[in-house]
């Protein structure tokens, strides 16, 4: 699987796009179209845009990933999980599959979001996968999004490098002890979560977004450590989105 990029369209850093992985067969069989590319910012050695493509970071420089959004199977070929980039997954022909592409700065802290106005994964996918590179096709393990149930809106994913270049990325779990109002509901002893008639993507009044907090560990090419994990470790996750969602709604009602 390859991934194009349209330069004509251009996000900033900390933005991203859904798209529908089946729009593969617009182009070729092995093909998807993904028309977002992120705007190098001053100091940013970074020239990859493709998640499929290796890079070698510092920090402050950029770094492209994917989320790969579909039914947990579809990541599997004979039973192995292999990276959304190989063509061996059916990823490319399935309407079930979205892929959102975003470049955050490395080891600062960033707070992304999905519009849930425009993906519902509770009807789309299910699950998400990170993924980025191709030598190591380093790519987390399938989460669950939502199901027929819950939608569990926020996640933190960690991008851990050595020397510069990305080695694992994992989802991590602050369990049910911040649960309460409208995401009152703990799924399997890890996540809150809001019943999924309630979102409004599905005819409900919650804002349903997708919130997930990307943080870095490991070092850089330079071999500088990067340490915006252990901020993140050290802070209590859930009053990171609560400040974002915040934020968020103040800027949008202006």
């Amino acid at each position: 699987m390859y991934v194009l990029f349209d330069q004509q369209k251009k996000i900033k850093f900390g933005e991203g796009g859904v798209y529908h992985m089946g729009m593969a067969a617009k182009v070729t069989k092995e093909t998807v179209m993904v028309v977002v590319v992120a705007i190098a910012h001053a100091g940013d050695t970074n020239p990859v845009f493709d998640p499929c493509s290796d890079a070698k970071v510092q920090r402050w420089d950029g770094f492209t990933f994917g989320l790969a959004f579909s039914t947990r199977e579809l990541f599997f070929f004979n039973q192995t999980q292999l990276s959304p980039c190989d063509r061996r997954l059916s990823l490319s022909g399935s309407n079930k599959a979205q892929l959102a592409v975003f470049r955050p700065k490395v080891d600062e802290i960033s707070l992304l979001t999905i519009n849930s106005s425009t993906f519902n994964p509770s009807t789309n996918s299910g699950y998400m996968v990170a993924f980025a590179g191709r030598q190591y096709a380093a790519r987390s393990v399938p989460v669950l999004v939502a199901d027929n149930t819950h939608t569990i809106k926020s996640f933190t994913l960690v991008l851990e490098f050595q020397k510069g270049t990305l080695q694992n990325l994992f989802w991590k779990k602050f369990g049910c002890g911040s649960c309460s109002g409208d995401s009152s509901v703990c799924v399997d002893n890890q996540d809150c979560a809001v019943p999924s008639s309630r979102c409004r993507s599905n005819g409900g009044s919650l804002n349903c977004d997708l919130g997930i907090r990307v943080a870095f560990s490991g070092t850089d090419k330079n071999d500088k450590v990067l340490n915006t994990w252990y901020e993140v470790a050290n802070l209590r996750q859930y009053s990171l989105y609560a400040l974002y969602s915040n934020l968020r709604g103040i800027f949008t009602s202006q």
